[in-house]
């Protein structure tokens, strides 16, 4: 490690590490970095790798506001040093935490921080509570046979996915920084046999905290009840506080059942979102379900582009389609039950369990419908716009249509003007398309019936097209962060050129803006990237 040094910049030496999740929750008693089972424990105490030549890539100045750090702290030398894992903050005190859960439908048993180290809790001004934590810093007791690094190409997708959702006001974890290694990793990108080495690199995520379903899945699997309810109890009394009368409240059934509940309603809330911005998370597993509703663990995730329900970006999901776009809710929902049945031993009721699974499938039909119709501009769903919108999805799967313009071009429609031509009513929408040949006369007339009856509903509601335009910009991005952005902003980073990452950061600060200057990031997906690996779909591999 590089040895902390009286020469350091105020703001970032000032930050006050407040470590709960190692003070209250049990700790393994093996502090030798190996693979192993760690039983009767919540994480396991790990040093980051140092590594040989950190470079900073690019940092949030959002997240980095809220911790209050200044530019010259994000730029400095230290800054690089800290967020590559070569320097430890006095405070610090990294982990690994212990996880298990099930993949593809599976139980897989133990799992854990393989490449994730957290490196303590920062409170904020308010008394927020922001975990620390670097991603691809080195081997862990976790590990298994992995080894712990991250590669650019998957750091450059989660850094700047983690930061343009939120500003989509999509529930997820942020990312503070990105450093490259200075170091080659090895990785078979398609599972192919022909590993190569690329740039390694370590994002610095950061979040309320990064508990997953699969924290409590482990010691309810081992029977471990003990460390269930500890972990039960330590998750209600600092993550969700508002539960108990009082700090020193006694925690009995009752309280687990209305935590479980809300995390069902964050779940939904969050897959809801993920919906009407084109989000596909790609592996669901319960190992990468936020106890917090967040989006966490971004992997091989993509964005709907051609409008397809049934398209999973996960090239190990390719067959079954588990996680494909249009089954995220049933997937949320499964993954609910198996927290569930994990839960159980607190409470020994399944009943209230039952019912909360029941009030997250009815939540998330009322918030998908109000969605949907705000998605459209309509002032509030009605029970007759459900055919409007069943016969939306079949117009835009009549031919390919990219999701994210078409939603933005409907808001440009005239529904005011009584008779419009089939192209004056196309025009809008036009750019969403991306093989004209497929636009025949009998398409176009399917398509246009839609649009005349999209009109008639507008007119309904006696919403201006101005009015409308302007709700429906709120809630339908301008910019989403395509996997060729990504893979654009990689082949740059790989030469050293961190330009595109930055200025890719700064769009996606404003994804509801119309950016006149940055246009070109919002067309379709370019024709040599349709097959194109790292564009079209991903593998887990990192």
């Amino acid at each position: 490690m590089v040895p902390l040094t009286n020469q350091l910049p105020p703001s970032l030496t000032a930050l006050r590490f407040n470590n709960r999740f190692e003070q209250q929750l049990p700790a393994d008693p093996i502090t030798d970095n190996h693979r192993r089972q760690v039983e009767y424990a919540c994480f396991s105490y790990v040093k980051p790798t140092p590594v040989k030549a950190p470079q900073l890539v690019s940092y949030s100045k959002e997240v980095a506001d809220t911790l209050r750090l200044t530019i010259d702290d994000c730029e400095s030398d230290l800054f690089t040093q800290v967020f590559a894992g070569n320097t430890l903050l006095n405070g610090m005190a990294p982990y690994a935490q212990c996880y298990g859960g099930h993949q593809f439908g599976h139980w897989a048993g133990q799992l854990g921080d393989g490449r994730a180290i957290n490196l303590g809790e920062v409170a904020d001004q308010a008394g927020m509570h922001h975990v620390l934590q670097l991603k691809g810093a080195g081997e862990t007791p976790y590990s298994r046979t992995a080894d712990g690094l991250a590669v650019l190409r998957s750091s450059v997708r989660e850094f700047i996915c983690s930061e343009a959702m939120h500003h989509l006001d999509v529930p997820t974890t942020r990312a503070l920084s990105l450093v490259t290694t200075g170091e080659d990793v090895v990785r078979d990108m398609f599972y192919d046999g022909r590993p190569k080495p690329e740039p390694g690199a370590i994002v610095c995520r950061v979040a309320p905290s990064f508990l997953r379903f699969g924290s409590y899945e482990i010691f309810a699997s081992r029977g471990d009840h003990e460390t269930l309810k500890t972990l039960a109890d330590y998750t209600i009394r600092n993550l969700f506080p508002h539960l108990l009368d009082k700090a020193d409240s006694e925690i009995g059934a009752a309280h687990y059942i209305e935590w479980f509940n809300e995390v069902c309603q964050k779940t939904a809330e969050m897959v809801v979102h993920w919906m009407r911005v084109g989000f596909v998370h790609g592996v669901m597993n319960t190992d990468n379900m936020s106890i917090l509703g967040l989006t966490i663990d971004y992997g091989p995730y993509g964005w709907l582009e051609n409008y397809d329900p049934n398209w999973t970006p996960n090239t190990t999901d390719a067959t079954n389609k588990r996680y494909r776009y249009g089954h995220q809710a049933q997937i949320a929902q499964w993954n609910l039950v198996q927290l569930a049945n994990a839960l159980y031993p607190l409470i020994n009721d399944a009943e209230p369990l039952r019912q909360c699974i029941n009030d997250f499938a009815s939540s998330y039909a009322t918030q998908l419908e109000t969605m949907r119709a705000a998605k459209l501009g309509l002032k509030a769903f009605q029970a007759d716009d459900a055919t409007l919108i069943s016969e939306l999805h079949k117009v835009l799967q009549l031919i390919e249509t990219d999701m994210t313009i078409f939603y933005r071009g409907l808001a440009d429609l005239n529904t005011e003007a009584q008779y419009q031509t089939d192209d004056q009513l196309l025009a809008p929408i036009a750019d969403a398309y991306y093989v004209e040949a497929q636009l025949t006369p009998e398409n176009k007339a399917e398509i246009c019936h839609w649009l005349r009856q999209y009109q008639k509903r507008i007119r309904q509601d006696g919403t201006s097209d101005a009015d409308r335009r302007t709700a429906m910009n709120k809630v339908n991005p301008k910019y989403v962060f395509r996997n060729y952005l990504a893979q654009l902003a990689t082949d740059k980073s790989e030469q050293g050129d961190f330009s595109l990452v930055n200025e890719l950061l700064e769009v996606f600060r404003h994804p509801y803006d119309e950016q006149p200057d940055k246009s070109h990031f919002a067309v379709k997906r370019p024709d040599w990237a349709r097959e194109r690996a790292g564009c079209s779909m991903l593998s887990c591999s990192s």
